[in-house]
């Protein structure tokens, strides 16, 4: 297939799979200046498939650049009303979200912690309602991504610029099964293969998780009806989607109260355009009670007080050190990608999802059956090809789930 061809195939993928566009049904596209092409393609498509309506919300590098230094402090204490009534309006018409992702993992490399923070702290109060939406997978969501010049530039430096764009292409295509005209045939394979293992665990029901690895030595409860959930939802609607394009993840939600230990990244955290990196965090009854990173620690402090939620963790996810992104020996910086290359945790708020008979709870609901509430999701990597995962069943039988990196079973 020539990329032209790679690329519409890719397109299918997005509209048929990830986001199983349905008649009639309204669309909104939030993404970057540099991925136009893309973006009109995924749009044609859309309306091949029966959307109603697509509208695209594009944001610029230079300009996005330019708020985050020369706008008025006030300005990062408030959100655009609108923004937030867009999607609203989406969520009552059962609509569809994507985000397509070309970010430059350095676009916000220097600029004040503060105006990150408050920023983060406005958008995330008035876009509860949508988060809320999401995280219950009351409406279809999905996220994917295609190559920019500045980040093809960060994962590949040591090429001729022009050999940049089209490493990255040919990477992004390989792991997402694209390029032999079969990748909606792939991905129905590779999520039975997913939900097959979530299937095993689940049958398990496994108390308590313990983590081994250099750097890493840590403990984690499950809530006692949790679920072990992968990349492959259903809405409001009962309509399947996926919610990222890669996902190699079976994920579940840890008990809030019930982390203890200390835990090491393996992988950089790209966290509002800045690099956090060898870090380790120390847990206490849930909460993280000590931060050490060489790289962004201050960054990562702000994070873990964002709101009460964010110094505890609300996801756990096992992917095996032998997946086609972790094999590709390639540093992203990008978390759709590194988090599929490694098992990872997430900092602040659970998926209700993860735990029976939890969705639309209150999350005073949530708290008290021990799942983590907070305005913020953030995933960093822990897996390597060292670490070994036992899991400890309610009669107190210990079983292994990972050795050496991979699944055990």
């Amino acid at each position: 297939m020539n990329f032209q061809q790679k690329l519409e195939e890719y397109a299918e993928l997005v509209v048929k799979v990830g986001l199983n566009i349905q008649e009639g049904q309204p669309l909104l596209i939030g993404t970057t200046t540099d991925t136009i092409e893309f973006t009109r393609l995924i749009v044609k498509k859309a309306y091949e498939a029966g959307a109603k309506r697509v509208d695209v919300n594009y944001t610029d590098e230079v300009n996005a650049r330019a708020f985050y230094d020369l706008a008025p402090d006030e300005a990062f204490h408030e959100y655009p009303k609108w923004l937030a009534m867009q999607r609203d309006e989406l969520i009552e018409k059962n609509g569809a979200l994507l985000w397509i992702d070309a970010d430059n993992p350095d676009l916000l490399e220097g600029v004040s912690i503060d105006r990150i923070s408050n920023f983060q702290k406005a958008s995330g109060k008035a876009l509860e309602n949508y988060r809320k939406a999401v995280m219950n997978d009351v409406i279809t969501w999905s996220i994917v991504a295609i190559p920019s010049e500045k980040w093809a530039a960060k994962v590949f430096p040591e090429l001729e610029s022009e050999r940049q764009m089209e490493a990255l292409w040919d990477l992004i295509f390989k792991v997402v099964r694209v390029g032999e005209g079969t990748a909606v045939q792939k991905w129905k394979e590779h999520i039975n293969n997913l939900e097959s293992r979530a299937a095993l665990l689940n049958v398990k029901r496994f108390k308590k998780l313990h983590y081994k690895a250099e750097g890493t030595d840590i403990q984690v409860e499950l809530p006692k009806d949790h679920i072990w959930l992968t990349g492959a939802s259903k809405n409001a609607q009962g309509i399947p989607y996926i919610a990222n394009i890669p996902t190699e993840e079976v994920y579940t939600a840890p008990l809030k109260t019930g982390v203890n230990g200390y835990v090491k990244n393996k992988k950089p955290l790209v966290y509002q355009g800045n690099i956090v990196d060898d870090f380790t965090l120390t847990f206490e009854n849930g909460a993280i009670t000590k931060i050490e990173a060489l790289i962004g620690n201050e960054l990562l402090q702000e994070l873990t007080q964002t709101d009460k939620g964010a110094k505890y963790l609300g996801e756990i996810a096992l992917v095996p050190h032998e997946s086609p992104i972790s094999a590709s020996n390639v540093l992203f910086f990008n978390t759709l990608f590194d988090e599929n290359a490694s098992n990872h945790f997430a900092i602040g708020e659970a998926y209700p999802t993860c735990v029976e008979g939890a969705r639309g709870l209150s999350h005073e609901a949530l708290e008290q059956i021990g799942l983590n509430t907070s305005i913020v999701h953030e995933d960093f990597m822990i897996g390597s090809a060292d670490m070994d995962i036992m899991g400890e069943l309610e009669d107190g039988t210990i079983e292994p789930i990972f050795h050496k990196g991979t699944w055990a079973f």
